[in-house]
């Protein structure tokens, strides 16, 4: 198992809501390339399934920048909420939603008992780019794979979840998009929150829906001709390569950078996802699933997002181990198509890749040039935000560009190592966004999570979640294009 500890260690309601399109007719014939690869893992991956009944359908959050990616912007109201509410299929798409199998890792324990239980696959698509990406729900009704659950989402998990992935896009986190929230006018029960609570049906945008459990449940059944399949889908789809002499090692190897990635993406945003088990852990290295994430204050390596994760098994400082293992068990998974040398050599490139890609993603932050110093300079600003107990938002937003803000004091001893490596960065570039000229760094810390939520709950405002999508959107236009995928 994978030691990265010592690295990581070291290193408002006066808004109103956003003025939804209401259009008389669709553009979506224009732009919108609808696409069904998916079939091409069958059979035996996915199941056929209906969407639920909901007694109402009410439009919270339509993410029109992410529609506009993939030529749906277009929609009126009353076809979003047919579509992505009562789920009547795009046209030219998947005639029926379908559940995806899978198995998992969770806790480190191995369940062969899961499945998409909440959720299904709704439609496939491609952007501009002619990326092909997923359209996947969460919420959506009861599967072969809901075992006892009642196959709904709170509401209030639709609301976090917007807020989780609009601040990983803003910070350069490489995440899937959260598409639609439609409030379903059902009660639900929970034991983890006051019941009863409201409940939506939440569509997510993703670059796939493979995950590592995917593998996993192939190989479990020893399906060879399945794990091909889903090797020769990942390469080709997802990755855009034609597959080589070792496709598996290839296509691994793929893995291994983008999740490595990853982990360094969240170690810069001080995300914690919370549930890193093998089943939420996309084969693309994009970042989904998101249930008790906590953004954290401080540099903890302790802080863990998760009441349940006793153990501290998925703490902030032990993610980059959580995904490593992780994806250790795809190279398992792998072991019948290929000998193990060529996937070990894969895997063990991966702390090497998650340093590199600390030193790319913590310079992008803090808006300065790499350079072959860049790994001191880190350790030193981790030592410093550590041991002075700055918040790591204020740190990045004080330094940006490589030098402190005005009116900051950051001349104690704590900083003096710090200080002393990043005199000699460049600024990548000048920075004239007016979100750098903000009196503090827009900041999304369980306080004001909960305050936005209590607004929605208490008295049906609305207006501070659309106020502080504004506000993230606005800090992501400061940052600029994140830093290239690996």
């Amino acid at each position: 198992r994978p030691h990265l500890h010592g690295f990581v260690a070291a290193v408002a309601s006066s808004y109103p809501a956003p003025p939804y399109r209401r259009m008389d007719k669709s553009s979506q014939a224009t732009r919108y390339i609808p696409a069904k690869e998916i079939f091409d893992l069958q059979p035996d991956f996915a199941d056929d399934v209906a969407a639920a009944n909901f007694p109402q359908t009410v439009l919270r959050f339509r993410n029109d920048r992410a529609a506009a990616s993939v030529g749906l912007e277009g929609l009126t109201n009353e076809e979003w909420v047919r579509h992505f509410g009562r789920f009547e299929p795009l046209p030219g798409n998947l005639p029926r939603p379908q559940a995806l199998r899978y198995h998992g890792h969770q806790f480190r324990a191995y369940n062969p008992d899961i499945g998409d239980g909440r959720g299904f696959l709704f439609a496939q698509l491609r952007d501009k780019a002619g990326r092909l990406l997923d359209l996947g729900t969460k919420g959506s009704g009861q599967t072969p794979y809901s075992r006892f659950g009642d196959g709904r989402l709170t509401l209030k998990g639709g609301v976090r979840e917007i807020l989780a992935t609009e601040m990983l896009e803003a910070l350069g986190v490489n995440t899937s998009k959260t598409f639609s929230l439609i409030e379903t006018g059902e009660a639900l029960e929970r034991n983890d929150e006051p019941s009863p609570t409201r409940a939506a049906v939440m569509v997510r945008l993703s670059h796939s829906h493979i995950r590592i459990g995917s593998f996993q449940r192939a190989a479990y059944f020893n399906d060879k001709a399945l794990l091909e399949r889903l090797t020769d889908y990942a390469l080709r789809k997802l990755y855009g390569e034609e597959p080589g002499n070792n496709a598996p090692a290839q296509f691994l190897g793929r893995v291994v950078e983008r999740t490595a990635d990853l982990a360094a993406s969240y170690m810069v945003a001080g995300f914690v996802h919370g549930v890193l088990n093998s089943d939420n852990i996309n084969v693309t290295g994009e970042s989904f699933d998101y249930g008790p994430w906590r953004f954290t204050p401080l540099w903890q390596p302790g802080f863990t997002a998760a009441y349940f994760d006793h153990a501290g098994l998925y703490a902030f400082g032990r993610q980059a181990e959580a995904i490593h293992w992780d994806v250790a068990q795809l190279a398992v998974s792998l072991r019948p198509l290929v000998e193990a040398e060529p996937l070990i050599e894969q895997l063990e490139r991966f702390p090497q890749l998650f340093g590199e890609a600390m030193v790319r993603r913590f310079c992008w932050r803090l808006g300065v040039v790499p350079s072959s110093d860049a790994n001191a300079m880190i350790q030193a600003a981790v030592r410093a935000m550590a041991s002075t107990e700055t918040q790591i938002d204020r740190f990045f937003f004080d330094w940006r560009g490589g030098e402190p803000r005005e009116g900051t004091d950051y001349s104690g001893e704590d900083w003096a190592a710090f200080r002393e490596a990043v005199a000699g960065f460049e600024a990548r570039e000048e920075d004239q966004h007016p979100y750098w000229r903000d009196a503090a760094p827009c900041l999304m810390h369980i306080d004001e999570v909960e305050a936005i939520w209590n607004g929605i709950a208490e008295r049906d405002d609305w207006g501070p979640l659309h106020a502080k999508i504004a506000a993230v959107r606005r800090m992501g236009e400061a940052m600029g294009t994140g830093p290239a995928e690996p």
